[in-house]
């Protein structure tokens, strides 16, 4: 067995010889499987293995006669995957035995032995088709949080210090994948202690003030002396996009204010200035900007206790931005909310893509532009001095910035009027301002049980002489800690269906991925919730609030595995533009927009896999090579734009989907090609066996992939394998690693390599010639797709796997039923909200 290895992983025969038989045989359920399979396994293993791991002889410590079948533990599970792996390889039975397995027995084999094993496995994770208890994840917690206290945390995470979350089939909500450990313990108490002492701490009201800057601007470590030198320090500056690798000129923070603000606020930020030399003398190539676009300036918040103010820091949300203007210095305004000790740091979001390189390039090019005597200052560091004072570099030039907060608008906040009211913190308000927390952040009403246990928490607080505030507060972070908050509460009631606050809560966190507002858990208190039609209404009502958002990426996240992009980052040197153009922001908002349309509109879910339209900005059109006429001024927003030919339309020419599958160097057709199987039809291949040996890459790029996996089809096994995994992958070979067209590979950036070969064969015989080709194929798949798409929102919105046994039958009514209404995508929610699936257990 010949093997290929790429940063995503290897696949073998054992993978597909698995995936065919799933794919064959999906209806029957998978112990009847493993059970139709048991003798041939069992007859095979005595035929040519027992001789050596048997009751009389067990080389290398193996006896293979006492495994059962169908397997029953994880041992089995163990040993079966080894036996897999070494017929895959064909190291067993050994070449020096006297009796040999032809292919197809060989094949068969490792086909029973498959399904036994994923049988085994099912049998292991199954949940009895239940929703295990299951906790709050990450972005779930953040998000409950900042409703409890009516927090803004766009630029503040509580969760940083968090674990990862395991991840069940790329989801982070599956209830038996969220383990709770001691470590998450402590960090949920360091969180509880922060939170309420960042919303409840504060009792006096903080004073506004005002701060002026205007000289004494240094910049970053790199620009200082030429800035010192030209400019004398009188202009912070911007010259390039904040995400590249040098940090030259992407940040531009007030020096003298880089301890920060003084309390969490929203505060006024006004800055006075223009855009420089927007229309300059110099080759365009040198920058990479558009100079028919205005230069944008944006805020996001930095702290020096997180690192260098001019580098990148971990949480640095977009709080802002504005269109700079040529000419005269002007006064921008924006306000922007900045928790205590963070500054504002203002950023170029259009700007060039590689300052310290446009520097060098133009002291070069342009030597004729410089008085003699600088001529032979080429080196970098004399070289922005000389670009500076001569030449006509374009950037942003801030000239003053003025500061005001926090701007208080109510005292207390929202947060401390909601938890605490306006009477004190003594016998029954300290019960009433817990009982009235407690019901909140525990989703339903609070037993005076756990109100008692909590009042016992602040009177002994206050015992050991805290406050009445303090102690009421510890209370509260007592409250954070429990399992009634930190855990959702998914009990059945009658024949196993949901309670109505239970009901509510995953309705929420499906939807929201935060807590019940007033109006849903209104209901869940009268019990309306479980009526049909009110589940219906509030469905609606949820879908059209821009909250619901958070299910989109959410979904998107855990359906299409975009999670992952940016885990393997584009080559900088090949893919410049994906990070100067921001591209990967762009194409996760082009997923979000396209799925938001789909909802809204309630549009046929077949347009996730062809649509004659996408949504993009300008500088996503100018990669996907879309002619839209996007004005200037307005080039950086999305809109819809009508396509010219099938080769975009749908997920399989988004540039999200594209970049995620490949490596960030080249393509493979086989990541590709699993992703597509396992996301788009529902069929996963195995997991692959750790030996297979690698096919070395053609690093003269004079073989294309396809050459290269032609190697595997020198072994039957192998070929039965790839050809189920290669064809989707060899029809998206049209597009590159971050999802831009090619119609060759390339191997250097100035001499194209072989030309793409997109054509392929389906398993069943049918032949494409393309992307497009490709696509019309899939179409005739849409029930299977339809299916995949459903088992996943279910899954999402229970917190749980689908069981082929127990939810297939329900899947399929919700299929049926959503063709016969017309195959909407809002119309595919509301069915499977309303399915047992989602009210039950």
């Amino acid at each position: 067995m010949i093997g290929i290895m790429g940063r995503a992983g290897i696949m073998s025969f054992s993978c597909l010889v698995g995936q065919a038989l799933i794919s064959g045989i999906l209806l029957s359920p998978p112990i009847a499987i493993a059970q139709s399979h048991a003798t041939g396994s069992a007859g095979f293993l005595e035929k040519f293995c027992y001789s050596c791991h048997g009751e009389e002889k067990q080389k290398g410590d193996r006896r293979f006669d006492r495994l059962a079948i169908p397997i029953e533990s994880e041992a089995g599970i163990v040993e079966a995957q080894e036996i897999i792996d070494q017929l895959t390889l064909g190291e067993m039975p050994p070449s020096k035995a006297k009796l040999q397995p032809d292919d197809d027995e060989r094949a068969a084999a490792i086909a029973s032995l498959t399904a036994s094993v994923k049988a085994a496995r099912e049998r292991i994770e199954s949940t009895a088709a239940q929703t295990v208890l299951r906790r709050l994840n990450r972005r779930e917690y953040r998000n409950t949080l900042a409703d409890l206290f009516e927090l803004d945390l766009t630029s503040f995470d509580p969760t940083t210090s968090f674990p990862r979350e395991r991840l069940v089939e790329h989801m982070d909500n599956i209830g038996d994948g969220l383990v709770t450990s001691g470590y998450l313990l402590d960090q949920y108490l360091e969180a509880a202690d922060l939170l309420v002492e960042k919303a409840l701490g504060p009792s006096e009201k903080p004073v506004e003030q005002s701060w002026k800057f205007d000289g004494n601007f240094r910049q970053g470590a790199e620009l200082d002396y030429s800035h010192r030198t030209v400019y004398k320090f009188r202009y912070l500056c911007l010259y390039e996009v904040p995400n590249t690798t040098r940090h030259e000129g992407g940040y531009a923070y007030i020096h003298e204010f880089r301890d920060g603000v003084p309390a969490d606020g929203f505060y006024e930020i006004k800055a006075l200035a223009h855009s420089v030399n927007r229309d300059h003398p110099y080759d365009p190539a040198i920058f990479g900007m558009d100079p028919e676009q205005p230069y944008r300036l944006g805020i996001v918040p930095g702290d020096i206790r997180a690192g260098i103010l001019h580098h990148p820091q971990a949480n640095e949300p977009q709080l802002a931005e504005v269109s700079v203007r040529d000419g005269e210095p002007q006064w921008y305004t924006m306000t922007v909310w900045l928790n205590k000790g963070q500054t504002p740091r203002f950023i170029f979001p259009n700007g060039m893509a590689d300052c310290r390189g446009a520097f060098g390039k133009l002291v070069r090019q342009y030597r004729d532009h410089w008085p003699e005597r600088e001529r032979k200052n080429t080196g970098i560091y004399e070289a922005r001095r000389v670009v500076l004072k001569y030449g006509k570099m374009p950037h942003i030039r801030i000239h003053e910035v003025g500061v005001r907060g926090p701007i208080v608008s109510q005292w207390p906040p929202a947060g401390q009027r909601k938890i605490f009211g306006d009477g004190g913190f003594e016998g029954e308000q300290l019960r009433r301002i817990l009982r009235g927390f407690a019901d909140r952040a525990y989703r339903r009403p609070a037993t005076d049980e756990e109100v008692d246990r909590l009042v016992a928490v602040a009177e002994n607080r206050r015992a050991a002489g805290a406050s009445h505030r303090q102690a009421t507060k510890d209370a509260i972070k007592a409250a954070l800690c429990s399992p009634a908050f930190i855990y959702l509460s998914e009990a059945g009631g009658e024949e196993g269906a949901l309670r109505a606050h239970d009901l509510a809560s995953r309705l929420s966190y499906f939807l929201w991925a935060t807590m019940p507002d007033a109006e849903l858990r209104a209901l869940a208190d009268s019990g309306e919730l479980t009526k049909v039609k009110v589940l219906g209404s509030q469905l609606a009502r949820m879908l059209a609030d821009p909250r619901s958002d958070q299910f989109i990426i959410g979904f998107l996240d855990s359906w299409l595995n975009l999670r992952a992009l940016g885990g393997m980052p584009p080559d900088r040197d090949s893919f410049k533009t994906y990070y100067s153009k921001g591209l990967e922001v762009a194409m996760r908002r082009e997923a979000l927009l396209f799925t938001r349309h789909l909802i809204d509109g309630d549009r046929p879910v077949r347009e996730f896999l062809d649509a004659g339209y996408t949504f993009v900005n300008a500088p996503l059109a100018d990669h996907y090579g879309i002619e839209t006429g996007f004005e200037p001024e307005s080039a950086h927003l999305f809109k819809r734009v009508e396509l010219r030919d099938r080769r975009r339309g749908g997920l399989l020419g988004m540039g999200s989907v594209l970049t995620v599958t490949a490596n960030g160097i080249e393509t493979s057709p086989v990541n590709r090609g699993v992703w597509f199987l396992e996301t788009i039809l529902g069929t996963p291949p195995s997991p692959p066996p750790d030996d297979v040996p690698a096919i070395d890459p053609d690093v003269r790029g004079t073989s294309t992939i396809r050459e290269l996996l032609a190697k595997h089809r020198d072994s039957s096994t192998c070929n039965e394998c790839h050809q189920r995994i290669d064809p989707p992958g060899f029809a998206l070979e049209n597009f590159d690693p971050v999802g831009a067209w090619r119609e060759h590979y390339r191997i250097s950036r100035k001499r194209p390599g072989p030309k793409v070969d997109a054509t392929g064969q389906l398993p069943g015989g049918e032949s494409f010639d393309d992307i497009i080709g490709f696509k019309d194929l899939l179409l005739r798949r849409e029930p299977q797709f339809t299916r995949t798409l459903t088992e996943r929102l279910l899954s999402y919105a229970t917190g749980r796997r689908m069981e082929l046994a127990h939810d297939r039958p329900e899947i399929d009514r919700i299929v049926e039923a959503l063709r016969v209404q017309g195959g909407g995508m809002r119309t595919l929610i509301g069915l499977c909200v309303g399915s047992p699936i989602f009210r039950s257990q």
